[in-house]
């Protein structure tokens, strides 16, 4: 019989806390000497924070070859996933996702995305030399947005190249959108071909099963899962869950310690330790919770008028197997005004932050922490907005160009190219040598060895009259790129 695991346990913070209450006279890093040497942030902090952050030491485990508290830690992780190995990763999920790329593609190896694959996908393929073969995911022309990929294109992409190593998908996107990702893990297996998923927005969809399914429970090989997005973690700490017998977790620890910290946060490792914890023990009644303040606040709002808070009835539309609904889309065309602009009011006005806007749409998160009365002040600010700034035209879509640029050069190849800087507007038929996204989301427009075209100029500029923030290029305000191409002498 197979031993219960109690996922009540929380053996780093339970370490950390013990280390100080011992309250040890250090003589080693970090050099503020816990919190004494950085005497202002422990004021406004309070002396505890400073004091817990600590460095890697016997007591403590050490991330880069745990063996006691963190591998303890990061194994009931595992098994609250319903993975056989996890990984704590505190630059982000960001780092997750280039360790899954790098763990199995080598250079030249083939491996399918969707287009609206994150940014760290791509400096995935840039460090591995990948060849990425990009599916267009479905687009949504009412809210002029990239929802999933559909079955049937994931077949294509699979039947033009069976030499693919893996397939990368995201589970969910931004918006809540998720592909029918067991049918797909399925296939691909069938061809031999790895499932790897960023879940980046997906960490508390696990714990619900009125949330779509989770990459590990649908059968993906390896997630890699921003806890500190919806599952209650600190910032820039995250969990690289693998669950396959085809990647060993020895390569995987050993891809990781290529880039990541030998002075791991202590900070950021316990608040995995105790998110997890309390998303394996408490996670069904705190996402009740989200589920209701979600299902309200999208009444409310489409009651306004002029709004659309979109959400579980697009499942079956292309794209669209699944939605997570703690993904608060709402649409604001109708009012004649730009996501960008309703961000900006939103937040000069009545103090409220979105997580994103768009053209076309702001996205607002609901997760653990929400409570009734901030949805209550969301609405009753849309509510003002509409009689304030509403116009009686509806806003024009610019639909995201993400047609899947010609591959010229493989990323890798145009990243070591030599290059030269051209205006924008000249770079209409070069092949880039930089990406440009807007941040958030973090979705490329164009990468390295893909030619511009005429439309993704236009967009890119459409973007830039919005105030978007465009990054990418060595150009911090994007009136430059770099193109393949020596520079001209003289």
């Amino acid at each position: 019989m197979l031993k219960e695991i109690d996922q009540s346990k929380t053996p780093l913070f339970d370490a950390l806390k013990a280390y100080h209450e011992r309250e040890v006279i250090p003589f080693d890093v970090p050099g503020h000497k816990h919190g004494k040497g950085l005497a202002e942030l422990a004021e406004y902090l309070g002396p505890k924070v400073l004091e817990v952050d600590v460095n890697a030491m016997e007591c403590l485990d050490n991330i880069c070859n745990p063996i006691g508290v963190i591998k303890e830690a990061e194994d009931l992780a595992a098994k609250a996933y319903g993975g056989e190995h996890a990984y704590f990763l505190v630059n982000g999920t960001s780092s997750g996702v280039q360790a899954m790329i790098l763990a199995c593609c080598n250079p030249g190896d083939k491996i399918i995305l969707p287009r609206n694959a994150h940014k760290s996908a791509i400096s995935a393929i840039i460090l591995s030399g990948a060849i990425p073969i990009y599916i267009q995911p479905e687009i949504q022309d009412r809210l002029g947005i990239a929802m999933g990929v559909s079955l049937e294109s994931v077949k294509n992409a699979i039947e033009e190249h069976p030499d693919a190593k893996a397939i990368f998908m995201i589970n969910p996107t931004y918006y809540g959108v998720v592909s029918d990702l067991q049918s797909i893990v399925t296939l691909a297996h069938q061809k031999g071909m790895l499932v790897l998923a960023d879940e980046a927005h997906g960490a508390h969809m696990h714990f619900h099963e009125e949330f779509p399914l989770s990459a590990i429970a649908a059968g993906a090989d390896m997630s890699a899962i921003s806890i500190h997005k919806t599952g209650g973690s600190l910032t820039q700490s995250s969990l690289l869950v693998l669950n396959s017998k085809k990647v060993a977790a020895e390569s995987v620890k050993s891809v990781l310690n290529l880039t990541q910290t030998t002075s791991a946060s202590y900070l950021l490792m316990i608040s995995l330790d105790i998110a997890r914890k309390q998303l394996a023990t408490k996670g069904k009644e705190l996402l009740d919770g989200v589920l209701e303040l979600s299902r309200y606040a999208r009444n409310q709002i489409n009651e306004i008028g002029g709004y659309y808070a979109f959400g579980k009835e697009l499942i079956g539309t292309p794209g669209t197997y699944d939605f997570d609904e703690s993904k608060l889309g709402i649409n604001v065309k109708d009012l004649g005004l730009t996501g960008y602009e309703i961000e900006r009011i939103l937040k000069i006005e009545y103090n409220i932050q979105v997580e994103i806007a768009d053209l076309s749409n702001i996205l607002c998160i609901i997760s653990l922490g929400d409570q009734r009365k901030s949805i209550d002040i969301l609405i009753q600010a849309l509510k003002d907005i509409k009689k304030k700034y509403g116009k009686q035209q509806a806003k024009d879509i610019i639909t995201p160009p993400l047609r899947n640029p010609e591959l010229i050069v493989s990323p890798r190849d145009a990243y070591y190219s030599l290059k030269r800087v051209v205006k924008l507007r000249d770079a209409i038929g070069e092949v880039s040598g930089e990406s440009i996204m807007a941040y958030p989301p973090g979705i490329p427009v164009i990468t390295p060895g893909e030619k511009i075209t005429e439309e993704i100029v236009d967009y890119i500029e459409a973007l830039k009259e919005q105030r978007s923030m465009l990054q990418g290029t060595e150009d911090p305000y994007v009136n430059n790129i770099k193109i393949l191409g020596q520079q001209p002498v003289g």
